[in-house]
């Protein structure tokens, strides 16, 4: 996976659960969309390989960055059959609809609060984003299955069971080491707006 996606991928880790497996699109999407995105991580990539990289802002659309997870080049958890976002100032919501069979695979758990991860869900996820100083910081405000709300503390124990063992960066309140050089992260109106240093 190519660095500059990282801070992506980790805003939207919760929704994503990890940066590993293959999502279907519903469309096709938009190969103009798809290049440009390719072209400005290659571009951040490139930067961060400077000596004194250019502090000039890159931006991602919202419809770059569907467009770019729709096409099959970030691999993401066995169990996601589609993911989109939608940014806001300073939020950003992720829509999924999740097999939670398939991401669990054999782990099961005597815990009735963990009932509720079973099946096929559409999952919607809720979390403010930023960057700054080099560090990439997730709080996850509001996750729902099926339109119903899932409670914090029954997200704690999917979250420390399921996801930490395997990844530990991903938890309800996350904070990680931004890659490429990547200085400040600002999740804007349907876009994301990254800086280098």
């Amino acid at each position: 996976m190519k660095a500059g996606c990282t801070f992506l991928l980790a805003v939207t880790a919760w929704f994503l659960l990890t940066p590993h497996a293959m999502v279907q699109a519903a469309s096709p999407p938009n190969p103009a969309l798809v290049a440009s995105f390719e072209r400005k991580l290659q571009a951040l990539e490139k930067n961060a390989a400077l000596a004194h990289p250019d502090p000039a802002p890159t931006e991602f659309s919202e419809q770059e960055t569907n467009a770019y997870f729709a096409s099959g080049n970030i691999q993401l958890p066995t169990g996601l059959q589609s993911v989109v976002f939608q940014e806001q100032p300073g939020v950003v919501s992720g829509t999924a609809r999740v097999d939670f069979d398939q991401l669990k695979a054999g782990k099961s758990s005597f815990n009735p609060l963990l009932s509720v991860f079973n099946g096929v869900h559409d999952v919607v996820v809720t979390a403010h984003a930023y960057g700054a100083k080099g560090q990439g910081i997730v709080h996850v405000d509001s996750v729902s299955l099926d339109g119903v709300e899932v409670p914090r503390f029954a997200l704690e124990p999917f979250v420390e069971k399921y996801l930490k063992p395997k990844y530990p960066e991903v938890g309800l309140d996350s904070r990680f080491a931004l890659p490429a050089r990547v200085e400040a992260a600002t999740i804007g109106l349907h876009k994301v707006t990254i800086t280098q240093k």
